[in-house]
């Protein structure tokens, strides 16, 4: 069950093999495989919005990084089963992403937020957005009437996402955030300075030269190529749905904790009782 309160980083770590957010992974090993071998053999629905070109055409190169940064099983004999996602890999990422939050805080960024898994990540993304509002950014919002192929894009709870037959829709496709780009400067206003999301919303913006942060799952490799390419700056490996939403407030509260984000009313509050204490 989620816990309470902002964890430590070793309490977040348990919470994370718990829920299976991290560890041993609901997503199987012939799953990642899979995805692997039709990144490499250049099928673009794998690509999430990147331009990868021929640079990973060889699938044990795919594993070798989703290894590195991801923490699955590196024995390419390894086949079926079980495969992971290494907690401390998790934390660790996030602790990079709680970096780049901060930046965007300190200089008051334009910042926008979507996710091609709002059943998932929703509320991680609209929680952030909340942080950082409070801490002075701009959070985009972005333009009317956007549609894709699959359907129509709009912004829900401050984050952009895919609709589709009255739906919030899971996509892997960058083309909503091209749709998003392409609406800002159609409209003359300025692109984000930073873009937090996931899927091709997060390898989209990357390619388009826009710093760009997000969250990807042990069978979508394409973003963790990209952080190890430079092109997205931190890519954080998790289970992107697991069986409740709300596994992810500890995570969550972790981040805006770790990028200093939360407590700055609590601090307020607290110098207002003790100026009310040195009245009396």
């Amino acid at each position: 069950m989620p816990i309470p309160g902002i964890p430590s980083r070793a309490e977040l770590v348990d919470h994370l093999v718990k829920t299976r957010i991290a560890g041993d992974v609901a997503t199987p090993r012939e799953n990642n495989l899979s995805h692997y071998r039709k990144l490499a053999n250049g099928e673009r629905h794998y690509w999430l919005g990147l331009e990868l070109g021929d640079r990973w055409t060889d699938e044990q190169d795919v594993l070798a990084v989703m290894a590195e940064r991801v923490g699955v099983n590196d024995d390419p004999e390894h086949r079926y089963g079980q495969d992971t996602i290494d907690p401390e890999l998790t934390v660790a990422a996030l602790e990079r992403l709680a970096a780049r939050l901060r930046k965007a805080a300190d200089s008051r960024q334009r910042v926008l937020f979507a996710t091609g898994h709002p059943g998932g990540l929703l509320d991680v993304h609209r929680a952030t957005a909340d942080a950082l509002r409070a801490a002075g950014c701009e959070i985009v919002v972005i333009p009317d009437g956007l549609t894709t192929d699959e359907g129509y894009v709009f912004q829900f709870a401050d984050v952009a996402v895919l609709e589709h037959g009255a739906t919030l829709w899971h996509t892997h496709s960058g083309e909503p955030m091209r749709a998003i780009l392409t609406g800002l400067e159609r409209e003359g206003r300025p692109l984000p300075d930073l873009v937090v999301a996931d899927h091709g919303w997060a390898g989209y913006a990357g390619q388009h030269g826009i710093d760009s942060v997000g969250y990807a799952d042990c069978n979508d490799p394409a973003l963790f190529l990209a952080e190890a390419e430079g092109t997205l700056q931190v890519a954080v490996p998790l289970d992107d749905h697991v069986t409740s939403p709300r596994f992810y407030d500890p995570l969550t509260a972790f981040l805006l904790n770790e990028a200093g984000l939360l407590g700055e009313s609590e601090t307020d509050s607290d110098s207002d009782s003790d100026s009310d204490s040195d009245s009396e």
